[in-house]
């Protein structure tokens, strides 16, 4: 049996197929396997007796947050709160 599983949202799609492997193999490998699920971004199903009974998923990456994006790019130099100079308020 071959599912499919989308990392982003983990729900089935059409592209990604699961690799199936038995307890006694993932028991013997499981580190190897943890590092091509976490490499691969492919998950991978657990079985016992040929029944399905876990899967291992690779853990989502971190967000890139709008807020902060700019952190150490620029500097502000000035106080952004004082009043501005009258120079300024007389150009409009």
């Amino acid at each position: 049996m071959i599912s499919c599983w989308s990392s982003r949202h983990d729900h089935v799609c059409y592209n990604v197929p699961m690799k199936e492997i038995s307890a006694a193999i993932f028991k013997a490998q499981c580190l190897t396997l943890m590092e091509d699920v976490r490499s691969t971004k492919r998950p991978l199903v657990i079985t016992k007796r040929g029944k399905p009974v876990a899967k291992l998923v690779p853990v989502d990456e971190p967000k890139d947050d709008f807020i902060g994006r700019l952190k150490g790019v620029f500097e502000v130099v000035g106080d952004l709160d004082a009043d501005p100079p009258e120079a300024w308020e007389s150009a409009f």
